[in-house]
């Protein structure tokens, strides 16, 4: 790993999308609750509100910062399924992270948050068929998105994050 803002690579559009990427990615969303519980198990107050790379969020923020992420995400889906490309609202995620719950919340609040969330968007995706994850919504930034790279996005983000994690115990040696 050369970049820790990166620890497995930038987020890589996959244009050709087929059932086996799909599955795989569906798997990593599942998966993503149960990993992000084992990397920040044992874990201190301390060693919690460590930054994963200078300048970058304590482990508390990216714990929290996932399931902020993925229920805009979950929501993202809802509407595209429900609604013609709808324009999606952004947040200031930066900001999100800064927000006073951080602190105050007990990061199980968050693990938990992100367990139930997960169980319900797993049971949304293994319902879609390839014409649903052809719909759209609209990112004011950034343009369409087809529900299938968001798929592959929201796997891509939750490997993202928990390596932030798993890449600072192995550094420090908190194995």
């Amino acid at each position: 790993m050369t970049d820790p803002r990166y620890p497995i690579g930038k987020f890589n559009v996959d244009r050709e999308v087929d059932d086996e990427k799909r599955r795989l990615w569906l798997a990593q969303i599942a998966e993503a609750p149960v990993d992000l519980r084992k990397a920040v198990a044992g874990l201190s107050a301390e060693r919690l509100d460590t930054t994963y790379r200078p300048g970058g969020w304590t482990i508390r923020q990216v714990l929290h910062h996932l399931p902020d992420s993925h229920l805009n995400g979950y929501v993202r889906f809802k509407l595209a399924l429900t609604e013609e490309q709808p324009t999606i609202k952004p947040y200031l995620e930066a900001m999100w992270a800064e927000t006073a719950d951080n602190q105050a919340t007990p990061v199980e609040v968050s693990l938990v948050l992100l367990e139930s969330l997960h169980e319900r968007w797993v049971n949304l995706l293994r319902s879609l068929s390839s014409a649903d994850l052809a719909r759209t919504f609209l990112h004011p930034q950034s343009g369409p998105m087809t529900l299938d790279a968001a798929v592959s996005l929201y796997a891509w983000h939750g490997r993202h994050h928990i390596a932030h994690i798993t890449c600072l115990r192995q550094a420090r040696g908190w194995i």
